[in-house]
């Protein structure tokens, strides 16, 4: 890896992905953190997309739907762990942007740190949106970056709870935002009047759950026939997001008795554009409230199916967001608590455009050292050594996070015996694909009949 010098004219930075939700994330997030590379001698910033292999790695179709996060498709390409590894030992980037379930980040933390850089980049990694399950576990698989970013005031304190209660460095926790909030302030229009469900994948989880939200929502149109109500979805059925979704909500629709009215339609799309013309946003607990919240359109968060951990929305308590499906067909629209919001990183307030100035900051303090210490996460073959093996090894790495043996097996780019095996590559990805995404979950279904 070619190391870091004060010639630098020229700014790298890889982020690593694992779904579509996380790869915007990612790819925001390194744009917001280098934005002007304000600290730094570069001229310029030269961003790069790597994509994990995986059962969410998302196809073409949900990276254009993503919408622009400044990242050229030509810079985008997908890799295995142990083949990021390599990447990054080869290609001698500055930054590097870990957008991946907690796992993932602990295994490519373990990796990087067995490369031994004599100039390694700055790790920066953290969370998708709101954090309403697995805390201490997703929060401890992420220690060791140089940077965890949190989304808000409220969820740095509480990061910062978990590591110093364990006994962890906790400086590397960093206040900033969502990284995907924007677009214009609500203004209602004369003539307009549009509901949004924003859909969850996985929540909830029940087939009953989830009819019983389409039932409703359809409902709600029939009784408004002059409101237009629309059902956003992430994905269309066989692809998958950051979770999986068993029971696509477009499957469900077709089996509703009398179809469905003529001003309810399902849409999918970039969550910004639907919100250009919503008018009330409706959800369980989906992060599409933040971006709502963010751009002052109304919002509300259903309790229609209990506040509960399991639902998420046990999150927005104290938000004043809080209502059910009975109170929003009667015309009830929640105001939400301006002290809930200030600290949740809404930043409503006209914040946001210096939401990342300190995290931008530690970013330039790092790059300007010298030589980085050596990454430490906190769990380690000795502090953990029932848990860290199996986490690393689901990725081919061995307990030192050096690469298991048959995992390093070089690429061949050129030639008739290269582009055959990368054809096979693609037909067995593929297949596993489609196990994971159609076939699994039906034989789970049928396991539970």
């Amino acid at each position: 890896m070619p190391p870091r010098t004060e010639k630098t004219t020229t700014l790298r930075v890889a982020v690593l992905a694992d779904s579509d939700t996380r790869w915007k994330w990612g790819a925001l997030t390194a744009r917001r953190l280098t934005a002007g590379a304000s600290g730094t001698s570069a001229q310029r910033v030269e961003i790069s997309g790597l994509l994990l292999r995986g059962r969410a790695t998302p196809t073409p179709r949900q990276l254009a739907e993503v919408g622009d996060v400044g990242i050229e498709a030509g810079r985008v390409r997908e890799v295995t762990a142990v083949e990021f590894l390599h990447t990054v030992r080869d290609e001698g980037y500055d930054v590097i942007v870990l957008a991946l379930v907690g796992g993932a980040v602990q295994a490519m933390l373990h990796g990087l740190a067995a490369l031994r850089l004599p100039a390694r980049p700055v790790v920066v990694t953290g969370y998708v949106g709101v954090v309403y399950e697995k805390l201490a576990d997703g929060l401890l698989l992420r220690h060791g970056a140089d940077i965890v970013l949190a989304n808000s005031r409220h969820d740095a304190e509480r990061f910062r709870a978990v590591y110093e209660g364990v006994g962890a460095d906790a400086s590397a926790v960093t206040e900033a935002a969502l990284p995907f909030l924007g677009g214009e302030p609500h203004r209602p229009q004369e003539g307009r009047d549009t509901v949004v469900f924003a859909a969850q994948p996985s929540v909830p989880a029940s087939r009953d759950d989830r009819m019983y939200l389409l039932r409703r929502l359809v409902e709600h149109a029939r009784l408004h026939p002059d409101r237009e109500v629309l059902l956003k979805l992430r994905s269309k059925p066989g692809e998958h997001t950051t979770h999986i979704e068993e029971l696509p909500y477009q499957r469900l629709a077709e089996k509703l008795p009398g179809g469905l009215p003529p001003n309810f339609r399902l849409v999918y799309g970039h969550m910004g554009e639907v919100l250009d013309r919503t008018d009330l946003l409706v959800t369980v607990s989906s992060t599409a409230a933040l971006e709502s919240l963010h751009r002052r359109v109304p919002t509300a968060v259903l309790t229609d199916l209990g506040v509960r951990e399991a639902l998420g929305n046990h999150h927005f308590i104290g938000s004043g967001l809080l209502t059910s499906w009975d109170h929003l067909d009667g015309g009830f629209r929640p105001e939400p608590d301006p002290q809930w919001l200030a600290g949740q990183g809404v930043a409503a307030d006209g914040t946001y455009a210096t939401a990342y100035d300190h995290a931008r900051a530690r970013v330039d303090a790092l790059l300007a050292v010298a030589r980085l210490p050596d990454l430490a996460p906190y769990y380690t073959p000795a502090t953990a050594p029932g848990y860290l093996p199996g986490i690393l090894a689901r990725h081919h790495l061995a307990p030192d996070g050096h690469p298991l043996p048959g995992a390093e097996r070089p690429r061949e780019t050129g030639g008739v015996r290269g582009a055959v095996r990368e054809a096979v590559r693609e037909a067995a990805r593929g297949a596993y694909r489609q196990g994971v995404q159609r076939v699994a979950p039906v034989i789970r279904r049928m396991g539970e009949l």
